[in-house]
């Protein structure tokens, strides 16, 4: 004999259970659709130009309080971080950088105390003109280690590099420093 209010109760268990298996089936299409049909953005391979990855750009000013770019001329922005082992890795090129950067002043921004940083470049074994505690995102710039030069007006005129440079990469610093040393 069958029960009435049994077989409600069951059919309304089973429309219950069927709705879920519909509303977790249609949650897991758009997680995947999300993942592999919608194009992420391009991430940028380590040593690639900023201008892919970065905030800052070639010709834009460069936001940073209390440096007369005027006086400095030409100055290499070196943005670390002292937990950020590309910067640690880098630290043969930055101390090539401190010999062959010609006469660029050498400034490095750091997102920790600028004692810290002082502390860090010295461990290094890297010294450099000025060391300066910086927000990476009130710099414009989304990663470490970054270089950009700036001009005597404080306007970037080129952006090296986000990530681990390569050799490439590297001699294209110096090469870039040696020509603004005999251009000038």
């Amino acid at each position: 004999m069958r029960c009435p209010a049994v077989e409600n109760i069951k059919g309304k268990i089973e429309v219950a259970a069927n709705l879920s298996i519909i509303v977790v089936g249609l949650l897991l299409c758009v997680v995947l659709v999300k993942s592999y049909v919608i194009p992420a953005p391009a991430r940028q391979a380590a040593g690639e130009p900023a201008g892919t990855r970065g905030i800052i750009k070639s010709g834009e000013a460069v936001a940073l309080s209390g440096v007369d770019w005027e006086k400095n001329g030409k100055t290499l922005l070196m943005v670390l971080s002292t937990t950020c082992h590309f910067c640690t890795q880098s630290g043969p090129f930055y101390r090539r950088l401190v010999k062959e950067h010609g006469d660029a002043k050498l400034v490095a921004l750091v997102p920790q105390s600028a004692d810290e940083g002082q502390s860090y470049l010295k461990g290094l074994g890297v010294e450099v003109d000025d060391v300066r505690q910086a927000s990476l995102g009130d710099l414009g710039v989304s990663g470490t280690p970054t270089l950009v030069l700036v001009d005597g007006k404080g306007v970037a005129a080129d952006v090296f590099w986000v990530g681990a440079p390569s050799p490439n990469r590297e001699n294209e610093v110096v090469s870039r420093l040696s020509t603004e040393r005999a251009g000038s």
